[in-house]
Formats: C-alpha cells, structure tokens, sequence
C-alpha cells in the first residue's frame, strides 16, 4: 500500500493470526500462535516481543496519551509543547512535543527490561497502526 512517497506493509495471515505492520523506522506485529510473545514492537534496528498483557498495556496507555494530547489542542497556545506520561505495572509511556506532533517512548518494567522511542515524524503511523492491530488482535 503506497501512503505518500513512503510505503506502508500489513501482511495477514488469517489461518495463523499473524500480523505485521511496518514502515520506515517502525513495526508492530501481532502472532497468536505464540503461546508466550505474541506481541512486537520496534523500529528499523531494534523490536521486542511483548506477551499478550503487555502489549495490551502498550496499546491502552497509547490510546490514553493519545486522547490527552487531542485534549491538550485546546489547552495549549501552538508553540507550547507538552509531556504527558502514563503506566501501568508493566510498561512505562511517554509522549513529548506539541498536540499535534510529537514523540513517544516507552520502557518495559518487567523481568526483560527493554526500552524504545519513535520521533514525531514516525509517531503517527505507529499509533494509527496500534489502533488497527488492537482491533485485529
């Protein structure tokens, strides 16, 4: 699928509940054959594999920073940028910039210690991609 002049992958394999969406300097997949990792997130040279409660974490503190930083449009003048962090027991997340742009990190907090960001410019894929798989998953 071609999105202006970079290009977007969703590969689906219905039979094994297999997803992957990527792009230039993100990933996020979805396998549900996998009895312990079912989740994966990354970027061009890195990913992790997250088990199924951990990735939803991931996914609900994400939709949680994501609708407070479109609350904060209206709170903010434009050239006032913002931190918003949120967590869980198993996952820390933060989003930093401005509502309408802005970079997101994360850090695993359980046994396997991992952390990972994307900038602005990758951000939005990433969480439109998050929203889809959370749906699929």
């Amino acid at each position: 699928m071609q999105v202006g002049a970079e290009k977007s992958l969703l590969c689906l394999n219905q039979t094994m509940g297999r997803q992957l969406k990527s792009g230039p300097g993100w990933r996020l997949g979805w396998d549900d054959s996998d009895s312990d990792f079912n989740g994966l997130v990354g970027g061009d040279v890195w990913a992790i594999e997250l088990t199924s409660k951990e990735f939803n974490h991931f996914c609900q503190l994400l939709e949680q920073l994501v609708q407070t930083m479109s609350q904060m449009r209206t709170e903010l003048m434009d050239e006032e940028a913002i931190t918003c962090e949120a967590s869980s027991e198993l996952i820390w997340m933060e989003v930093r910039g401005y509502p309408q742009t802005y970079s997101l990190g994360f850090i695993l907090l359980t046994g396997r210690r991992a952390e990972g960001q994307w900038p602005s410019t990758i951000a939005p894929k990433l969480i439109q991609a998050a929203q889809v798989l959370k749906e699929h998953s």
